[in-house]
Parts: C-alpha cells; sequence; structure tokens
C-alpha cells in the first residue's frame, strides 16, 4: 500500500513592496542562525530600517517588539501579502561561481506521516527551539523557510513546472551584496500545483538546513491541537537530482579555553602537529587527515589534533550508533574533548557555552575576540548524511551546513492570512 509523501500546499506570499524600501536586496538577512552575532545583525539592521532581521533576530530578543513591527508593516503596507495564494519558484543563481539553483516554495503537511517523511539528520538544543518558538507565537509568522531536499524525476510535472515559470516574469528579482542573484515566480494554476503533488507523495525529504524550524514548527502544531493554520510550515523544497546543494562545515568556537590551555589537556589523548598558516593553507591539512580530525586555533596559529587513542573514544563516545556515526568529527570534538577533556565547568554569563559559525574567518575572529579557542571542522559528505538519516540516526547538532540557503525577508507567511474565513471565501 502507497503511504503518502510530500505535499505542497498554496499560501499567500507575504512580500516587501519595492516602493516602500531602499531596495529588496537591502531588506534581506542570512538565515537566523548564519547572522554572527552582534555585528552582523548591527551591520543589517543599519542597511534599512525594515531590514527582516528585526523580525527574526528582534534586539533583546523581544518578541513582543518583532510581532507589533511586523503588524506595523503590514498594516503601512510595507509587507503585504499576495491576494492568490500559490506555489512559488525560488531560483537562486551566481554566474561567477557557477552556482544556479531553483525550488518550490509551499506550505508542507507537520500531520503524520510527515514524522516519516521529512528526514532530519541533527540534533537540536532545547533552549533554541524554545526562543524560536516563542517568536512564532508572538508573530503568528513562518519568517523564514525550511531547506528540504529530495531527489526527483528529471522530467516529472515538478521540474517541468519549475522551468516553466523561471521562463516569465519573475515576481521579484533582485541581487545581494554577496553577488547571489534572486528571483521568485508564482505557479498558481491549480491542475500544474495537483500535478506537482502528485508526484511529490511518491517522495520523502532530507531537512537541510532548519532543524530547530522544524522542531518548533512540531511543537506549535501539537500546542495548537494540529489545527490550521499551525498544521503547516513554510519550506523551500530543492530537488537535488537537478540542483545538487553543496555540504560546508561548521565551525566551533570555545570561549573558555586558550589553545594552550586545551593542548595542555589532551595530555598526549590527541596527535597534535603545529601546521603553519594562511588559513587556506591548515584547511588543506585537515582535510588531507585521516580519520577524525579537527583544526584548534586561536586566530593566528592553528594545531592539527588528529589520531585519538582508542581507549579515549571507547571511553567518552556512545556506543550505540554506527561506526560511520562515532567516527564524525563532530561526535568526537563533542564526546571525547568538549563534554570530556575540554569541559567548561562553571564560568559567567554564557562563557561555558559553545558558539557556532558558519564560515572559518569569522570563527577564527570571534575566538581572537573572547580570547578563546576556534575549532575548525571538514564538512561531512552528503551520502554520509542520507545514509545515517534514512536509518533514523541524527547527527551531532550543528554538523553540516547545506547551501545555498534561501535568503530571509524575500517570502514570509503570515498565518493571520489563512484564517478559516478568509480560506471559505477563496474556495
Amino acid at each position: 500500500m502507497h503511504v503518502a509523501g510530500l505535499t505542497l500546499a498554496p499560501f499567500h506570499a507575504v512580500r516587501y513592496q519595492p516602493q516602500r524600501v531602499r531596495d529588496l536586496a537591502a531588506v534581506t538577512s542570512p538565515p537566523y542562525d548564519v547572522v554572527v552575532q552582534p555585528d552582523g545583525r548591527k551591520r543589517l539592521e543599519t542597511a534599512e530600517p525594515h531590514n527582516v532581521v528585526r523580525l527574526i533576530l528582534p534586539e533583546g530578543a523581544d518578541h513582543a517588539a518583532a510581532a507589533a513591527r511586523l503588524r506595523h508593516w503590514r498594516a503601512n503596507g510595507v509587507l503585504t501579502a499576495d491576494p492568490r495564494p500559490g506555489l512559488y519558484v525560488y531560483e537562486q543563481r551566481t554566474d561567477a561561481a557557477g552556482v544556479l539553483q531553483r525550488g518550490l516554495l509551499g506550505t508542507l503537511a507537520l500531520s503524520p506521516p510527515a514524522a516519516g517523511v521529512v528526514l532530519p539528520h541533527e540534533g537540536v538544543m532545547a533552549d533554541v527551539v524554545e526562543e524560536r518558538a516563542s517568536l512564532m507565537r508572538a508573530t503568528h509568522a513562518n519568517l523564514e523557510p525550511l531547506l528540504l531536499s529530495y531527489r526527483g524525476d528529471p522530467a516529472g510535472p515538478a521540474a517541468r513546472a519549475v522551468e516553466r515559470a523561471a521562463g516569465g516574469r519573475p515576481l521579484l528579482d533582485t541581487v545581494t551584496p554577496n553577488g547571489v542573484r534572486h528571483r521568485v515566480w508564482p505557479v498558481h494554476d491549480r491542475e500544474e500545483q495537483a500535478a506537482i503533488n502528485a508526484e511529490l507523495t511518491h517522495h520523502r525529504a532530507l531537512i537541510a538546513d532548519g532543524h530547530h524550524r522544524w522542531a518548533t514548527a512540531l511543537r506549535l502544531h501539537e500546542e495548537h491541537g494540529g489545527r490550521a493554520p499551525w498544521d503547516r510550515t513554510l519550506v523551500l523544497l530543492v530537488d537535488t537530482a537537478r540542483h545538487p546543494l553543496r555540504v560546508r562545515a561548521i565551525h566551533r568556537v570555545l570561549p573558555w579555553l586558550t589553545p594552550d590551555a586545551a593542548l595542555r589537556r589532551l595530555d598526549g589523548a590527541f596527535r597534535a602537529t603545529r601546521v603553519p598558516g594562511p588559513l587556506e593553507h591548515a584547511l588543506a591539512r585537515l582535510e588531507a587527515a585521516g580519520g577524525p580530525a579537527l583544526l584548534l586555533a586561536d586566530g593566528d596559529a592553528f594545531q592539527l589534533l588528529d589520531r585519538p587513542r582508542p581507549e579515549l573514544l571507547a571511553r567518552t563516545v556512545p556506543r550505540d550508533r554506527p561506526a560511520r556515526w562515532r567516527e564524525l568529527d563532530a561526535t568526537v570534538l563533542h564526546s571525547a574533548l568538549v563534554d570530556h577533556l575540554w569541559r567548561p565547568g562553571r564560568q559567567p554569563g554564557d562563557g561555558g557555552r559553545v558558539r557556532y559559525l558558519h564560515d572559518a574567518p569569522s570563527a577564527l575572529a570571534q575566538a581572537r575576540q573572547l580570547g578563546g579557542s576556534a575549532v575548525l571542522l571538514r564538512p561531512v559528505s552528503e551520502a554520509t548524511v542520507f545514509a545515517l538519516a534514512e536509518a533514523g540516526v541524527v547527527m551531532p547538532q550543528k554538523s553540516t551546513s547545506f547551501g545555498p540557503k534561501p535568503a530571509s525577508g524575500l517570502v514570509l507567511r503570515d498565518l493571520a492570512d489563512e484564517a478559516p474565513d478568509r480560506i471559505a471565501d477563496e474556495s
């Protein structure tokens, strides 16, 4: 018997009105967990008074203020909802780097069997889920889509719909400061939407980015008893058979630990080899290492840590997981080092909290600023991610960074636009 898979429902896309903002690129932001705090947030806030970072990362985590701001921008016409619900094709293109990615924006059902249809591959942090849930309770909005991947039929209805839409005039077209061109087209035809879903229902998807948003959506779905509009969440679904995602590492900063102290605490449990810079050379040495390996740095000097003692791993790494999971760099880092040899102890404020950064230069800069250590990791192969996810095994939190990620601020979903009386009027 066929088990239902993915389905995407149309929604009223909430978008910035070009005549009310300086330009569309200036109101966009990277996803909330990629924005470097606090400097990156402040730069975005000053770029344009209506930058979406004021919604996704309000100063002081003031979620009530974010909700009031969203309502104010809606009331003043800065943000407006498309009158017709639809699916949307979203394209990111960087000609210089040869990047072209297209996917479908829509709302995905959260009710069973969605739990077996959408495959997470990372654990989540309870405090982050609660913070995101608080923001969503306040705003009643999906401010950023999840990024999901699946492998579709290159000649199927979904692929044809994407290509057909991309041949027309886009609803929006802008180039962000990083040189990426973003375009969005609507798919309003109901027969075409039905054909897309007839294909998608035979597929499952991997959460490429947005595990905390997924966990948040599931929590609020449960809180509201599965009632609409809390029964769906906004996603960007990318067919990686046509548009492969790129997998990058997520690096760590340990504010409580200097590299010298880290090396002393190793006490020979890893081989430590000094590696000369620059950063690109050190990362190449890390990439060439065999077995679990890490790059320890303070922004100026690098130490390659590899060949951990087997008895240390046997004592600290959980044994109830597949060997592929036990050998991940992030597994070894957290199990053997952060939770054992490098335990932070009692630290003031958040000085004992691991910080996660998506690019190595930012990790080095923050380590230097805080007087701690950066730990640079290698990316995990997409095949490993899929294999573990399909086996029901989640990777250590913040293990991978799939991209390119959708820019925040281009398309939002306001749950107020999906009130039962409005839906009845449109049917």
